[in-house]
């Protein structure tokens, strides 16, 4: 018996994000959404720097320039949120405050 499979190609098409929660939409129409606080640099960034974001690895991650901050589909899908230290998160919260960025959504 044979089987009939399709290759598809399943990458991210939209960002999106609100006060609490980022949602991506795959190429394949699901829309997937996951807290705004796993990720603490989108929540302590501008609503100017969340906006300027651009999909990078094929349409398999997204990179925010602004915030120094790459989030790929395959994490988000499998619910994992930042890996990132707090000894590093706080060293970026601080050169943030160097250079007189606000946090939060302003």
């Amino acid at each position: 018996m044979n089987t009939l499979t399709l290759e598809t190609h399943l990458c991210i098409e939209d960002v999106k994000i609100d006060s609490s929660t980022i949602t991506i939409e795959l190429s394949d129409g699901r829309c997937v959404s996951t807290p705004l606080v796993w990720y603490p640099r989108l929540l302590n960034g501008t609503t100017k720097e969340r906006k300027n974001w651009e999909l990078i690895g094929d349409g398999h991650g997204i990179h925010w320039p602004d915030l120094d901050e790459d989030l790929s589909m395959d994490g988000m899908l499998n619910g994992r949120p930042s890996f990132e230290s707090q000894k590093s998160f706080q060293k970026w919260i601080a050169e943030r405050k160097k250079k007189g960025r606000t946090s939060a959504w302003t």
